[in-house]
């Protein structure tokens, strides 16, 4: 596997003596398991701290003047309204409009961005978005990314950051220093509770890697991130949203800027609103464990939608996926039947989130 694999993280042989075999995401070995349980990591995130390498998402600078008007027409976002220091979820999209990817973006001042990426195509776009144009794309694998999470997070890196992080805000970043390295450091994360992802150059990830794990916080796999994010009702490019869906279609409509025209896909966007096929919704499962997620759902016998991302919550003690459904099926408390494999049981849309509904943990001050 580690021979197919195009990137590397510097954190590598972290993962592997704790019993990662570094499987494959987005060209990188990723630890989606460690020998330690995925839910004692889930309860150290949810009631201490934890960490993530998010190495493998992709990294790309822009610089230069026309750096705002290409981002521009990449994302939906009004990129202008993005002050130095703040950053933006956003869509990236297809010439039809399309989920092509989703990502953040990250003022870093004086005409220099930051686009934080998974494996849709946002650099392709970006390349093309930006021929003609008096800018620089630089993609960098140096750049590594831990996204420490968790209530204690604050408090773990307070006592080791040159910065007071109190005053950052959600969506903040700032440049700082980090047990005496250089650093940046963005309240932002993909758990539902508060946290802070910290990218730093190779040549010392590996230092305030260690230095957090002797700081009490614990190594967690992206097997603990699974459920983390989809109790928090937080999606996956590929699994949750592909070329086939509209952000409207996907509970990303907040994502697309109201007045802002002359973005890619615009159009087509705009005559396919108010036409949503389906609906990205939280299901809670009849079943003991976790289903296997591509699981059909029907309602008096009708197709109604399918699985996409399945777990199970020991801390909830359910059975919970994000799924699709027609819209029509989207209501709160809506009972479907649900069959794949040898599972044939019920479901019921639920809440979104469901862990945290009014998003107090990741937006406290």
């Amino acid at each position: 596997m580690a021979a197919e694999l195009s990137r590397t993280s510097a954190l590598a042989s972290r993962h592997t003596a704790l019993g990662s075999g570094l499987e494959d995401w987005n060209g990188m070995g990723t630890a989606w398991s460690y020998t330690t349980n995925p839910e004692d990591e889930h309860d150290a995130v949810r009631e201490a701290v934890g960490m993530f390498d998010m190495s493998p998402l992709k990294k790309i600078y822009l610089s230069g003047g026309d750096a705002l008007e290409v981002l521009d027409h990449l994302t939906t976002r009004d990129i202008g309204r993005i002050a130095e220091g703040q950053a933006a979820y956003l869509s990236v999209l297809t010439d039809q409009g399309t989920m092509a990817d989703d990502a953040i973006v990250y003022n870093l001042g004086r005409d220099g961005w930051m686009i934080v990426h998974g494996s849709g195509d946002t650099m392709a776009l970006l390349q093309a978005s930006a021929a003609g144009k008096s800018v620089e794309i630089a993609f960098t694998d140096d750049l590594h990314d831990v996204s420490v999470q968790g209530p204690e997070s604050l408090a773990i890196l307070n006592a080791h950051c040159d910065l007071d992080l109190a005053p950052l805000a959600y969506f903040h970043h700032v440049a700082a220093s980090l047990f005496g390295h250089p650093c940046r450091i963005s309240r932002t994360g993909y758990s539902g509770e508060r946290g802070y992802e910290i990218f730093a150059d190779a040549a010392v990830v590996g230092d305030i890697w260690d230095q957090l794990v002797a700081a009490g916080v614990m190594p967690c796999s992206f097997t603990a991130l699974d459920k983390l994010r989809i109790e928090a009702g937080l999606l996956f490019y590929g699994y949750d949203m592909t070329t086939e869906h509209t952000p409207f279609e996907v509970g990303l409509g907040f994502t697309v800027a109201r007045s802002k025209t002359g973005y890619r896909g615009h159009q087509a966007l705009m005559q396919a609103k108010g036409k949503e096929k389906i609906s990205n919704v939280c299901l809670v499962i009849d079943h003991p464990g976790m289903v296997a997620g591509g699981e059909q759902l029907f309602h008096e016998g009708k197709p109604a939608g399918v699985v996409n991302s399945p777990c199970f919550s020991h801390r909830l003690n359910k059975s919970l996926a994000l799924a699709h459904v027609s819209r029509d099926m989207a209501a709160l408390g809506t009972k479907l039947d649900l069959s794949g494999g040898d599972i044939n049981t019920t479901a019921t849309v639920a809440p979104m989130p469901i862990y945290d509904p009014g998003k107090n943990r990741t937006h406290q001050a």
